[in-house]
C-alpha cells in the first residue's frame, strides 16, 4: 500500500495495514519513515495496537526511537517487547539516556529490568545508580579509551583503532599513570601529526580541564559551555579517571531542566503533557494554585483596609488592574533573566550584586518612563493632575520594587541552595500584586485630601 509522508495520512495507512495483519507491507512503510516519524507513530497509535507496530521494528528502529519517546513511553514500549528484546534494548542505549530512563524508579524495578543485560553494563548501572542524582557520575560514559603514559604515538594510533566501537566517543586522547591518575590530554590533531616514535607524554597537554564525579551536572553544563569542550574527562577525588561526559550528553540535560524550570517558572509542577491524564494535571497543579489562593485574599484584604479612600476617590479603581498588572510583569521578566543566568553563569556575591545594581537602573528607568506617560494618561482621562501624579509615582514606586524582587527573590533561593525556579511566576506575580496594592493605596492615601 503506498503510504504519503503526510503523518496523518501514515497513521490512517498503517491502522488499515495492522488491521489487514499485512505484516511485510507494514515494514516497508515503516521503512520510509524517519527515526522521529516512528515514534510519532507510535504515539498516534490506539494502544491495542502498539504491541504488532512494535514487534515488527528491529533492533536499530527501536533503539533510535526510544531517544524521541518520554521515559513512561519508554518503560511501557520496554514491557510490551517482553524481557528479551527489552534487555537487548537496554544494552545498546546510549548510558547517559538509560541513566536518566532509571534514574527514579525503584531499586526492584530496576534490577527487574536489567537482570538478563550484560554484567559489564550492569555492573556500570550499579556504579552510577550510587552516585548522587544530579552529579556528573550518573550521565558520564563509562566506555571509553584511555591511553598509558608510556606509549609511543604509533602505539596509541594501534590501540585506537581496535575500538573502533567506542568511535562515537573519540574526540580526545586521555592519558594515565601506573595508578589510572590522569595526567594528560592529547588531541587527534596533535596526535596525527606528531612522529610516530614520540612518547605521548611529550606531546600531550598537562593542564586537563576536568571534574569531579560528585560535580553537580550544571555545573559540568556551564564549564562545557564556557570551554567549548566537545567532551570532559570525570575523575574521581583521587584523580583517577573514572569516565568521560560528552557535550551531546549535556545538551540533553540542559533541555531537560530548561523543560523542568519552565514547568516550575509557570507553577505547573512536575512534568504535564497531551497525553498526561485530567486528573493527574489538575493534582499537579493544585498545591500552587491553592498556596497563590489564599497568598492573593491578603490583595482582597488590603482593598478593604482603604475602603475609604476607594470610597472617596472612586476613579482609583480604574488604575487597579494596571498598576498590579505592570508590577507583576516587570518582576516575572527579571525573574526570567535571573533564573537563565543561574543556568549559564557562575553567581558569586560581586555578580549577584552587579545583577541587582543593574536590574535597579532597569527598574528606575521602566518607571520613570512608564509613570510618566500613565499620569499624563490619567490626567487627560479624569481630569486631575493630583490623580496623574499619584497614579504615576505609584507606578515608578511598584515597577522598582517589582523589578528588585523579581531578582533577589531567585538569588537568595539560590543561595539557600533551592531551585530558583520554584520562585515561579505566579509567585512573583502574587507577591508583587499585594506590594503594588500597599504602594498604590498607601500614597493615595496621603494625597486624600487634594483629590477629593
Amino acid at each position: 500500500m503506498p503510504v504519503t509522508r503526510d503523518q496523518d495520512d501514515v497513521s490512517r495507512a498503517i491502522i488499515q495495514l495492522i488491521k489487514d495483519g499485512n505484516v511485510e507491507s507494514l515494514k516497508k512503510a515503516i521503512d520510509e519513515l524517519k527515526p522521529e516519524e516512528v515514534a510519532d507513530q507510535y504515539k498516534r497509535l490506539p494502544r491495542k495496537r502498539h504491541t504488532v507496530y512494535l514487534e515488527v521494528l528491529d533492533k536499530d528502529k527501536l533503539i533510535h526511537m526510544l531517544a524521541f519517546l518520554s521515559k513512561s513511553e519508554q518503560l511501557r514500549v520496554l514491557e510490551l517487547v517482553g524481557p528479551i528484546r527489552s534487555t537487548e534494548l537496554l544494552d545498546e542505549m546510549k548510558s547517559d539516556d538509560l541513566s536518566c530512563l532509571l534514574s527514579d524508579l525503584p531499586d526492584k524495578q530496576v534490577e527487574k529490568l536489567i537482570a538478563k543485560m550484560r554484567q559489564e553494563e550492569k555492573k556500570n548501572i550499579h556504579k552510577r545508580r550510587k552516585y548522587p542524582k544530579d552529579s556528573a557520575g550518573r550521565i558520564m560514559i563509562t566506555r571509553y579509551v584511555w591511553i598509558h603514559q608510556s606509549y609511543s604515538v604509533e602505539k596509541t594510533i594501534e590501540k585506537l583503532k581496535h575500538y573502533e566501537a567506542f568511535a562515537h566517543y573519540l574526540n580526545y586522547v586521555y592519558i594515565i599513570n601506573d595508578e589510572k591518575q590522569l595526567i594528560g590530554v592529547l588531541s587527534y590533531r596533535d596526535l596525527l601529526l606528531a612522529e610516530a616514535d614520540v612518547c605521548v607524554t611529550e606531546i600531550m597537554e598537562t593542564g586537563v580541564a576536568k571534574v569531579l564525579d560528585t560535580t553537580d551536572q550544571s555545573d559540568v553544563a556551564k564549564m562545557i559551555g564556557r570551554y567549548d569542550f566537545v567532551s570532559l574527562p570525570v575523575v574521581n577525588e583521587q584523580d583517577v579517571l573514572v569516565g568521560i561526559i560528552r557535550t551531546d550528553e549535556v545538551l540533553d540535560l540542559v533541555v531537560r531542566e530548561a523543560n523542568k524550570d519552565i514547568e516550575m517558572l509557570f507553577a505547573s509542577g512536575k512534568s504535564i503533557d497531551f497525553n498526561t491524564k485530567p486528573l493527574i494535571a489538575a493534582y499537579r497543579r493544585l498545591p500552587w494554585l491553592i498556596l497563590l489562593l489564599f497568598i492573593g485574599l491578603v490583595s482582597g484584604s488590603i482593598i478593604s483596609k482603604f475602603e475609604d479612600t476607594l470610597n472617596a476617590v472612586v476613579a482609583l479603581a480604574f488604575f487597579m488592574p494596571m498598576i498590579a498588572g505592570m508590577t507583576g510583569n516587570t518582576g516575572t521578566q527579571s525573574l526570567a533573566v535571573v533564573v537563565r543566568g543561574l543556568v549559564s553563569e557562575d553567581m558569586t556575591m560581586k555578580r549577584s550584586l552587579h545583577l541587582i545594581f543593574r536590574e535597579l537602573i532597569v527598574g528606575i528607568i521602566l518607571g520613570v518612563v512608564c509613570g510618566a506617560l500613565i499620569s499624563v494618561i490619567a490626567y487627560i482621562w479624569q481630569g486631575s493632575f493630583t490623580l496623574g501624579l499619584v497614579v504615576g509615582s505609584s507606578l515608578v514606586v511598584t515597577l522598582i520594587i517589582g523589578t528588585i524582587a523579581g531578582t533577589v527573590i531567585p538569588l537568595i533561593l539560590n543561595k539557600l541552595k533551592v531551585d530558583p525556579a520554584v520562585a515561579s511566576g505566579p509567585l512573583i506575580t502574587t507577591i508583587n500584586d499585594i506590594l503594588s496594592l500597599l504602594i498604590y493605596f498607601g500614597i493615595a492615601t496621603m494625597f486624600i485630601s487634594k483629590l477629593m
